[in-house]
């Protein structure tokens, strides 16, 4: 029997929320190695149907294998989600975005996502297309580099560290801890941390492809429809937010002020649900995800 070895984060609390029914047609963004999926499509029962986007063609690989018994009702595209629109695949009941990292990409020293192992200087989620982390830190000037160390990892002395990186030009995951560690030694290990989490972001345009989501999605859901997003940082969480209240308000009269019809979208629920206890004591890297979901009204 094939194992699969990272835990979806939220599985329940998504089943709850997103409800599938008997029947429904499911779209899974982040598709990983299918274990939302899976769960999904089970609700959804041998009637139901599951298109699957996955930037990763190994993660595609898995996720085929776990949804094998039921492939007659799944469709696999290799794709990154900020191509939803060219993608044209109509409307969904259901649709979820897990925008977490897969543990196996955390795991594999060859993709470059940590520093615990040492390995190229990754970070593509597509190995087939764009520039790595080292490409960046090579090729950007150093203000920029600073810049996405401030705004996307939130990085103490950033304009440092981005300085050292520039001088230093790290090739490997060890070599770029080792440049954030001369910078801060007592510090190290938090600041190598969001140091990574931007260099990641910048090299996968995860911000862009998420406002292409909240843009896109919402607008592909049945009557009745649900959106779910599972964020793990407060860059997304804050967009994810923003987004769905904006959606779930009511418009105001300029004039009078009162409410002018009913909006189009509403929340499930107002705050952000989190991992149990236990789920965290499970599997502790499920701390700090937070799931929003966004229902399109009866009209």
């Amino acid at each position: 029997m094939t194992e699969f070895p990272h835990e979806s984060v939220l599985i329940n609390e998504v089943l709850e929320t997103l409800s599938p029914q008997s029947g429904d047609r499911i779209l899974d963004l982040t598709l990983g190695l299918g274990g939302h999926a899976s769960a999904l499509l089970e609700k959804a029962g041998p009637k139901g149907s599951l298109v699957g986007i996955d930037a990763d063609e190994q993660n595609l690989v898995v996720a085929r294998q776990r949804l094998e018994k039921q492939s007659n009702q799944c469709e696999f595209v290799h794709s990154n989600f900020k191509q939803l629109p060219e993608l044209e695949l109509g409307k969904f009941d259901v649709i979820l975005a897990d925008l977490g990292v897969s543990s196996p990409h955390f795991d594999d020293a060859d993709r470059g996502f940590s520093f615990r192992k040492d390995g190229p200087l990754d970070m593509r989620f597509d190995r087939s297309q764009g520039r790595t982390a080292a490409e960046i830190i090579q090729k950007y000037t150093e203000l920029e580099l600073s810049e996405i160390l401030r705004d996307f990892g939130e990085v103490p002395q950033h304009d440092k560290i981005a300085g050292a990186l520039k001088r230093e030009n790290p090739q490997s995951t060890h070599q770029a801890y080792g440049v954030i560690e001369s910078v801060n030694t007592r510090d190290a290990k938090k600041n190598a941390q969001k140091v990574f989490q931007a260099l990641r972001i910048e090299v996968n345009n995860e911000l862009e492809a998420l406002d292409t989501v909240l843009e896109t999605a919402p607008e592909m859901l049945n009557s009745e429809g649900r959106l779910g997003i599972i964020s793990f940082h407060s860059l997304e969480d804050r967009r994810v937010k923003q987004k769905f209240r904006a959606l779930s308000s009511v418009e105001k009269d300029n004039t009078t002020g009162a409410d002018i019809g009913k909006p189009l979208f509403s929340e499930i629920k107002r705050k952000p649900i989190k991992p149990s206890t236990e789920e965290i004591e499970n599997n502790p890297r499920s701390r700090s995800a937070v799931l929003r979901v966004l229902k399109k009204n009866a009209v």
